[in-house]
Formats: C-alpha cells, structure tokens, sequence
C-alpha cells in the first residue's frame, strides 16, 4: 500500500518522524511536502497533492497529512472527491478505528500541536490496520457522500 504524506511548517518535524516509522513497518511512503521548514507556507499547497493521489488510487493508497490543528487540512483534502479525511487530536483511538470501519476514511489528518509523536505512530498504526467493515449501510452512506 502506498502512503502519501504531507505537511505544512506546523507538521514539518512530525511529519519526518512518520515517514521514518511508516518506511520501518514497511510501507512504501511518498512525501509530497513541505520539503524544507517555512514558517509562512500554506498548506493547501501540499495538501491536494496528497487528496489527488488517494483519490486516482483509492484501493492502494492511503493519505496522512498534518498540520497545527489539522482541522484545515481536512476541509482541503474533503474537497476532493472521493475522499473521507478525518482528524485525530489525540482523543481516544476508537475514533481512528470508527473512521475507518464506518466510514472508509482514506485520509488521516493529524493534529501535529496537540498530539505527541508516541501516539500519533498509535494512531497511524491503528488507523492503517483497521480495515472498513464493508457494511451495507455505510456503503450507502459514503456513495451519498460522492453524489
């Protein structure tokens, strides 16, 4: 499975640490920026990039972004059709595993100001392993998400 990856300053050191832990369970990880710290760049600039690529392979890749709160990072890659982005901040991890049984989420948008590094390798390890329960209601319900 391929995983992309981005961030924007906020993220930027967590970000690395991902990649590196990401790469160690095996995964193949492509970054799509930043590729250097600037503290005045934008994140929608890194952001699509990533929402693009899991939208054109949605059964072989998996999207992880992160940003201060990611909470703008979500709404960007939400635009996205195709895409189901949703945001941890370090709440319990049933809602990683809720995501993704009931609601297919291919993108994991962390918030890099409010979660540490230990439980956001949790939560990217849980979030990658829990897989969609395929239940007809939630079929249904994320085809109407598309429409």
């Amino acid at each position: 499975m391929k995983i992309y990856v981005a961030s924007d300053h906020a993220g930027f050191e967590l970000k690395g640490k991902l990649i590196v832990y990401l790469q160690g369970l095996g995964y193949e990880v492509l970054d799509k920026g930043a590729f250097k710290y600037n503290e005045s760049d934008d994140y929608p600039d890194f952001i699509k990039p990533v929402a693009s690529a899991v939208a054109s392979d949605p059964e072989r890749s998996r999207g992880i972004i992160l940003g201060k709160s990611g909470e703008g990072e979500a709404i960007c890659a939400n635009r996205v059709k195709g895409v189901r982005a949703t945001v941890f901040y370090g709440s319990p991890l049933d809602i990683i595993r809720l995501s993704r049984e009931h609601n297919d989420a291919n993108i994991l948008s962390l918030a890099a100001g409010f979660v540490e590094e230990g439980m956001a390798r949790l939560a990217v390890k849980s979030w990658l392993e829990t897989p969609f329960s395929g239940d007809e209601r939630h079929i249904r319900r994320i085809k109407k998400l598309d429409e």
